[in-house]
């Protein structure tokens, strides 16, 4: 058992730290205050392969497993962790359509999507439903050569700027084996975008709910089997969760450092706030909890890689505890701060506000309770804290 990284995945974070740190970082609060969406940014990142990293080899990707994606996705959200998170939507989405497309569709879509020359949104969370991918109103009727697609998605990450969606649609009977996946250009007849939503955070990526009226999608646009869609959008889901965990992990790192560095300059009652045992305490704390929450993440993502039966439970676990703790990190940081943590001219505000979101993205931390105390009521359970 080494925990340390390889020469890879050193590679790999100093590559995306470099980045992050020119091209993420002194544009991020620009995009957040003015609530632009960095298409040239991501673009930039897709000359580095970020934006196909786990997309097969075969369709264009660099075909890296999840735990080196999340060394490196940690990286880009220390410099902005709404761009970074949908960096990431981008990816599963990306590498859905090349691990189940057919070799047309890949070949139409994977090499403009893995180089950012185009952007990929998923489809899944629905009015009524959220993240309930068995219980799916949305529909694709099949029509001879077509599928005519009804319904509506919502929360949908880019929607409305992005060039293909990946949705998944109920093909067949009631719950999940009647659900399928297809790839939809963005711009189809028939798709409708509603306004950006105003968003307390993520305010680099807009937000819209996505409406589908007949719109005709020709059946080699499907991904996978009909029915397999369900099982498309559960492995989605165990990755996103990572995904999502470790944007909080990047984004408490940069806030603790953010917080290091002021402790040491911000002088009261005659001396660094620093210097006082309740600051040296709470930096202890906080930094306790990060490197809990990274090690927890990365154990999930090596859980995932190597196929694990109990993957998605460690996956589950790594995201309630790392999004959890990484904003309550954040939070501390804004509070040793004091009133300047509140403005903008500091960037901790800006880290409450994105990181929020993580505790209800992918499922609700709730959500992840359920997952992981059903899992230890069944036999054998007690496999999965070992």
């Amino acid at each position: 058992m080494d925990f340390n990284l390889t020469d890879d995945q050193k590679a790999f974070a100093e590559s995306a730290r470099a980045f992050a740190e020119g091209v993420f970082a002194p544009e991020a609060a620009r995009w957040d205050a003015e609530h632009i969406f960095p298409k040239e940014a991501l673009k930039a990142a897709g000359e580095l392969g970020f934006m196909g990293l786990y997309t097969p080899e075969a369709a264009g990707g660099l075909g890296l497993g999840r735990l080196d994606t999340s060394v490196i996705v940690e990286e880009l959200a220390r410099g902005c962790t709404s761009t970074a998170a949908f960096l990431t939507i981008h990816n599963m989405a990306t590498s859905m359509i090349g691990t189940y497309g057919s070799p047309e569709l890949v070949e139409e879509w994977c090499p403009s999507l893995v180089s950012g020359e185009k952007l990929a949104s998923y489809c899944l969370t629905e009015p009524g439903h959220g993240s309930d991918a068995g219980n799916l109103r949305s529909t694709a009727r099949a029509e001879g050569d077509n599928y005519v697609v009804n319904g509506s998605k919502m929360f949908i990450s880019g929607g409305g700027d992005t060039d293909v969606l990946v949705v998944m649609l109920r093909t067949g009977e009631p719950g999940p084996r009647g659900i399928s996946a297809f790839a939809i250009p963005a711009d189809a007849p028939g798709i409708s975008y509603g306004k950006a939503e105003e968003k307390m955070g993520w305010n680099s990526q807009p937000t819209r709910a996505v409406t589908f009226e007949n719109v005709i999608v020709p059946a080699g646009n499907r991904l996978g089997d009909e029915g397999q869609g369900f099982k498309i959008a559960m492995q989605g889901l165990d990755g996103g969760r990572i995904n999502i965990a470790t944007c909080s992990v990047g984004t408490a790192q940069a806030a603790l450092e953010t917080a290091v560095a002021y402790v040491k300059d911000r002088q009261q009652f005659g001396q660094a706030i620093a210097d006082f045992q309740h600051t040296q305490f709470k930096l202890a704390d906080m930094t306790t909890e990060l490197v809990a929450a990274r090690q927890m993440v990365r154990l999930a993502a090596f859980k995932l890689d190597s196929k694990d039966p109990d993957a998605t439970s460690y996956c589950a676990m790594a995201k309630r505890f790392a999004t959890d703790v990484c904003f309550n990190i954040c939070n501390d940081a804004l509070q040793l701060h004091g009133g300047y943590g509140y403005i903008r001219e500091y960037p901790l505000e800006r880290h409450v506000r994105d990181t929020r979101v993580h505790q209800i993205l992918e499922g609700t931390n709730e959500i992840m309770r359920v997952i992981v105390g059903r899992r230890l009521l069944m036999d054998g359970a007690l496999e999965v804290i070992k």
